[in-house]
């Protein structure tokens, strides 16, 4: 499956906006993070992209989701390891993730969501004016962006052998890059 294909099915599948802009934030940090470990953007980046394709299939059963993902993706014809690492993204599963790429996803799904809170905190709410260092600050504030796992985020250094600052750096610098398409 090519970009193309995988946006068409983004398209098909969800109808959420902010959901969908999760998605491309999670596309370009994984081809972001793909560059840095010298591996396949293009796989990672459909890894990203394609991460929730089930979400609001399965948003009232988290038990479920990311299995359904899995399903429709082999189905689609995307390769196994594509399908394992969202598989695994989900962390109600228990799955460990095994591949590099199945790590990042893992490590990239809560970091976008910090990114964007942080983002829109802003006065200006740009992502232009947002700094690693703001980024970091608002990871150590237990009580901003709850739903962003911080115990998943800062398994970078184990799973990545990335440090905070680098994993956000790296994800900060590559979502700016689509600044429009994410709305911010």
């Amino acid at each position: 499956m090519n970009r193309e294909n995988a946006i068409k099915l983004v398209q098909e599948k969800i109808q959420n906006q902010n959901l969908i802009k999760h998605c491309l934030a999670a596309e370009v940090c994984m081809r972001a993070l793909a560059d840095n470990f010298q591996e396949n953007q293009e796989k990672w980046g459909l890894t990203g992209l394609l991460h929730d394709i089930d979400y609001e299939e399965t948003k009232d059963n988290p038990s479920i989701h990311s299995i359904n993902g899995a399903e429709i993706l082999e189905k689609a014809g995307l390769e196994k390891d594509i399908a394992d690492a969202v598989k695994t993204h989900n962390e109600v599963h228990g799955i460990l993730p095994e591949t590099r790429m199945a790590k990042a996803i893992y490590c990239v799904d809560p970091l976008t969501g910090l990114i964007v809170a942080s983002v829109l905190v802003l006065p200006s709410k740009k992502i232009v004016d947002l700094t690693t260092e703001n980024v970091l600050n608002r990871f150590k504030e237990k009580s901003f962006a709850k739903g962003a796992n911080r115990e998943i985020i800062s398994k970078c250094q184990e799973l990545l052998n990335l440090n905070l600052e680098e994993f956000a750096k790296i994800c900060l610098e590559a979502m700016k890059k689509i600044n429009n398409e994410l709305g911010l």
